[in-house]
């Protein structure tokens, strides 16, 4: 029996050595998975970061955690700030929510401020809560690519000669379309919508008088109707913010992305702003808007090319 015992754990003893070895060769072999498992995670991650911080500049759609994750003005804050400033928002907010508001307007003129050059870049400053977070929630594969922002405004020069043409067309102050057109294009871009677009429906709408009012109960530059659109003023403060400029093109701004993508087309679009939807025409009012637009992009477009030139010489490579 005792002998039996003997050469049992004899073989068990010689069968160590031989499970170890099969043991560090499973593993050696298996070494270049868990790496390649490893990168993938690291890649999901970056990539689910990335995701999240340009939702509010690409319109992310469901993969924008941001809207789940924290607040949209945290987003802000770390599009604008960096990762730091979101300490800072958390520890903010945990004083009252009077402060972390505070803090949250400084962000967004910081954020505007940083991410396009103004005509007036003053009106950066102006303290008014962003509709992005409205915005973002109509998904980018349904806007008009002709609706979308063609950065023709980015250059300080195109912004010029668009508020020089507004303001011998209507006779303007000139303070006054600058600040207009300055408006125009930050909240074209929280929005992200184009702001040559923008400002052709200002043009048609309002003549760009801020004052103007139908008697169907449409006011302001983008003449939007504001019994109907009640709710979305309650962001600004009420019915009573319907004329400020800052307030009535975010507003219209929205409400004109969405018809966009509820219509299908920009055309189609436009035709739902004027509110002849059910009618078989118009009335020329697209039309209008369109030719307007054009001239805006024709006269964009000369100055963008005379700038790359110098003597009559093109610069251009």
């Amino acid at each position: 029996m005792s002998k039996c015992l003997s050469n049992n754990l004899s073989e068990m003893q010689e069968a160590q050595p031989a499970m170890l070895a099969a043991k560090e060769l499973l593993a050696h072999g298996m070494a270049p998975v868990y790496r390649v498992i490893n990168g993938v995670l690291v890649v999901t991650v970056f990539m689910v970061v990335g995701l999240w911080l340009s939702g509010n500049g690409t319109n992310a759609g469901p993969f924008d955690l941001a809207r789940i994750l924290v607040p949209d003005e945290a987003r802000h804050i770390v599009w604008s700030n960096g990762f730091g400033m979101l300490d800072q928002y958390k520890n903010e907010n945990a004083h009252g929510e009077g402060i972390a508001q505070a803090s949250s307007n400084v962000g967004f003129a910081s954020a505007r401020q940083q991410t396009v050059a103004l005509l007036m870049p003053s009106v950066a400053q102006v303290p008014v809560k962003s509709i992005s977070h409205l915005a973002d929630r109509i998904p980018a594969s349904k806007i008009d690519p002709q609706a979308l922002d063609s950065n023709l405004m980015g250059s300080i020069q195109n912004q010029r000669a668009v508020a020089d043409f507004f303001e011998k067309k209507y006779s303007l102050d000139r303070k006054k379309i600058e600040e207009y057109v300055s408006n125009t294009i930050l909240i074209a871009k929280e929005v992200n919508i184009d702001p040559v677009l923008l400002l052709a429906v200002i043009s048609v709408e309002s003549n760009f008088n801020p004052n103007t009012k139908s008697h169907a109960g449409a006011e302001g530059l983008m003449q939007v109707m504001t019994s109907v659109h009640r709710d979305k003023y309650a962001l600004f403060g009420g019915t009573r913010e319907a004329a400020k400029p800052e307030v009535n093109i975010r507003v219209g701004a929205y409400i004109l992305k969405y018809l966009i993508a509820t219509a299908g087309s920009l055309r189609n679009g436009l035709k739902y702003y004027v509110g002849a939807a059910n009618a078989e025409d118009d009335g020329g009012y697209a039309d209008k808007v369109m030719a307007e637009r054009n001239r805006l992009i024709g006269l964009c477009q000369t100055k963008s090319t005379n700038r790359l030139t110098l003597n009559g010489k093109d610069l251009r490579s």
